[in-house]
């Protein structure tokens, strides 16, 4: 059983970026609006690399206005999506175009939420201190123009937001978060450095692996979570080592938007809710990198359990070990991945993360996205989460 309901228009492949014009208030357009409300990073490189520039002429060719909100940064925070919102509604935008990676286009989300309904941000959400209030309005139209393959947040109606007088980092959802227009375009990924391809590759690898274990999968879920972790899994390294291979990264584009699909129409384990936690508390802490750091110590858990041999049979087969016979082949081809990624290397200890701290994480991963655990294979113990992030710590 699944219910499939994903109203994004996705353009895909490369160069399409050129077309945005003609989804701009044409008759068959995915959007209308008079003014647009850019958001892009804190950082140079859409500047650097010509993206704004280019999206600025698509909007120049729709006879659109646009403002630019440039205060975004990796694990976007509460104070920048408020203070967003206000000044979408100052300006009198009517839709949002996010230029960027999945925390830009997370906080487009939030941004066009907060640019239609009074309050604070934390009135909205449905976790943790949030005090579970369902926005009243529904967000501005969102246009995601994803510049990593990643988080496949153009194609999901969630936002994961911090909030850093809590140490919550969780997700928003709200009406109107769903981009109403994706525009995947390869071409605007291939300049992404190797460290942070490798941690947004990642990422969108592990949506599927989660999704492929978890006990809420359903058929739906299972065929794109297959194809995401086959595209991904087979082409990351080749990004890599190779960034001008533009098939290679268009299949990881491709995983990336399928990732989305998946947790849409499927979920996430537990593995997401841990990882927040540690960069919650560490917020220079890149997400994908987080994920990595746990990822051994997290599917050895559930291989040893023996709770779905078959379905880890199956993941390693999809990334390349076709004779794979063992659930422990999974965890080869997970380690084999990393190594080939640069991935290997990383270490808690290098952020600041203390294992003292993980009792806590531990709690504040509960609390801010306990519905994730309930989708694992079997139930994690707090005595467990400590294992794998002790079995992680480097």
């Amino acid at each position: 059983m699944f219910t499939f309901a994903i109203p994004t228009t996705a353009m895909f492949g490369a160069g399409k970026l050129n077309e945005l014009h003609s989804q701009i208030n044409t008759p068959a357009g995915a959007v209308q609006g008079k003014k647009a409300l850019i958001v892009i990073s804190n950082g140079k490189s859409t500047r650097a690399n010509g993206y704004l520039d280019r999206l600025e002429e698509e909007l120049k060719q729709a006879r659109t206005e646009y403002v630019i909100y440039d205060k975004v940064a990796s694990n976007p925070t509460k104070p920048v999506v408020e203070e967003g919102g206000r000044f979408a509604r100052e300006n009198g935008c009517d839709f949002i175009v996010a230029l960027g990676g999945g925390s830009v286009i997370d906080a487009a989300k939030a941004i066009g939420l907060m640019a239609t309904n009074e309050g604070d941000l934390w009135d909205y959400v449905m976790f943790g201190s949030g005090k579970k209030q369902w926005p009243l309005h529904p967000g501005l139209p969102i246009v995601a123009i994803p510049t990593t393959a990643g988080t496949g947040s153009e194609t999901d109606g969630g936002a994961v937001i911090t909030n850093p007088d809590t140490h919550e980092k969780t997700g928003v959802f709200g009406p109107g978060t769903m981009p109403v227009l994706a525009i995947i375009d390869p071409e605007l990924m291939v300049s992404v450095p190797s460290q942070f391809k490798a941690y947004q590759g990642f990422d969108a690898l592990f949506h599927s692996t989660e999704g492929y274990i978890s006990a809420s999968r359903n058929e739906f879920s299972k065929m794109v979570a297959a194809e995401a972790i086959r595209n991904v899994s087979r082409n990351l390294a080749e990004t890599i080592r190779n960034p001008e291979n533009i098939d290679a990264m268009s299949s990881v584009a491709l995983g990336s938007y399928l990732s989305g699909i998946q947790m849409a129409v499927g979920s996430c384990t537990s593995a997401h809710p841990l990882e927040h936690a540690l960069s919650a508390y560490h917020e220079k802490l890149p997400h994908g990198a987080g994920l990595i750091m746990i990822s051994k110590a997290y599917y050895s858990h559930f291989v040893k359990q023996h709770v779905c041999d078959d379905r880890f049979i199956e993941m390693a087969k999809l990334m390349g070990i076709e004779d794979a016979d063992k659930p422990e082949d999974f965890i080869r081809a997970l380690v084999k991945l990393q190594e080939d990624c640069w991935g290997s290397e990383l270490k808690m200890s290098d952020y600041g993360i203390e294992p003292s701290e993980f009792p806590e994480m531990i709690q504040n991963a509960r609390n801010t996205l306990g519905v994730n655990f309930s989708n694992d294979p079997c139930q994690l113990s707090d005595e467990d989460c400590v294992a794998i992030y002790q079995n992680s710590y480097r």
